[in-house]
């Protein structure tokens, strides 16, 4: 990977985040790693409490894009048609057209996934993963570059269904914003004191651009030292004591391909462990799942994922750029 081109995903991603933080104030981390997410066409999973920012992040990553737009809110009677679409019956040529759901948008926001129902929060897999839907036998390609940004409450229990495993592993990243400090909380009154940041937030990035910086990210250099550290880690995950359930291959690739996202965010065009090691907890914390026993100790899959990153030696050989 060429330096120039190095320099233009990270040029990209500088206007991007700067667009953003017009609205989201002191989680200028956590808009890096949606980004990362972004750039690596991967679904984003934002787990929070209410009002601290979830959907208006996904809007306001949506408006920076020049992607078309969709949001889906969550309720327990929300159907899988609802979401993929449906044939309906056209009285004037006497047959039955299929009728787009808000799935074919580029940018999907699945706003409180956790209040749909399983059935339909399994209609998504499909599209997550292959990036295609199936309406009675009939397959279509959906629009690239496709994501999904789902939202959820992690303290509201009446009304919600867990998302299962099999859901959690299709997001790239699973992030938290967290509240801010005073200092956040005072720029965010003079912020929004007189007008909504959002509605006037403008585009930044086309698709067909993020789409070529994309495939400039996965140009990004993995000397075999971190290769090695990486695999270290998911093996690690695997085989800890407390774990039922490791990361696993699908967990693999994501770290991997985020970790060339963040490198090149951050203007190299070579992955170094630090990359790794910083992604780790947003890319495989919802991919694990501690055993009965763990739980109910209170032990969570980020407790584990930190004991496991603390226990494999980082490579101390040289990782810079070469070899490319």
């Amino acid at each position: 990977m060429q330096q120039e081109e190095v320099g233009s995903v990270a040029a990209m991603a500088s206007r991007l985040q700067e667009n953003i933080e017009r609205v989201i104030v002191g989680k200028g981390d956590m808009v890096t790693l949606a980004l990362v997410a972004i750039l690596c066409e991967g679904h984003l999973l934002i787990q929070d409490v209410p009002g601290t920012g979830k959907t208006v992040l996904a809007k306001a990553i949506a408006r920076s894009l020049g992607c078309t737009f969709r949001r889906v809110q969550g309720t327990p009677d929300l159907l899988p048609a609802d979401v993929t679409g449906t044939h309906v019956f056209n009285q004037q040529t006497s047959s039955f057209q299929f009728r787009p759901g808000p799935i074919m948008a580029q940018v999907l926001l699945v706003d409180e996934i956790n209040r749909a129902t399983p059935r339909t929060q399994s209609a998504l897999l499909e599209a997550m993963q292959e990036r295609q839907v199936t309406v009675e036998g009939e397959t279509m390609p959906l629009p690239r570059p496709f994501l999904v940004i789902a939202t959820q409450n992690p303290v509201e229990l009446e009304g919600t269904f867990p998302v299962p495993e099999a859901q959690l592993d299709r997001f790239l990243m699973q992030v938290s914003l967290g509240y801010p400090s005073q200092e956040e909380d005072r720029l965010i009154l003079h912020r929004f004191r007189e007008e909504e940041p959002l509605e006037v937030l403008g585009e930044v990035a086309g698709s067909e651009e993020l789409l070529e910086m994309g495939r400039l990210v996965r140009r990004v250099h993995v000397a075999p030292p971190v290769e090695d550290y990486l695999i270290n880690l998911v093996h690690a995950s695997r085989s800890h004591p407390t774990v039922e359930l490791g990361a696993s291959p699908r967990a693999m690739l994501a770290l991997y391909r985020t970790a060339q996202g963040l490198a090149a965010v951050r203007g190299r065009g070579y992955v170094i462990p630090d990359d790794v090691k910083a992604l780790a907890p947003y890319v495989l914390a919802h991919r694990i799942m501690p055993k009965a026993q763990s739980q109910l100790r209170g032990t969570s899959a980020r407790d584990i994922l930190r004991d496991v990153v603390n226990s494999v030696p980082v490579p101390v050989e040289e990782v810079a750029w070469v070899g490319r």
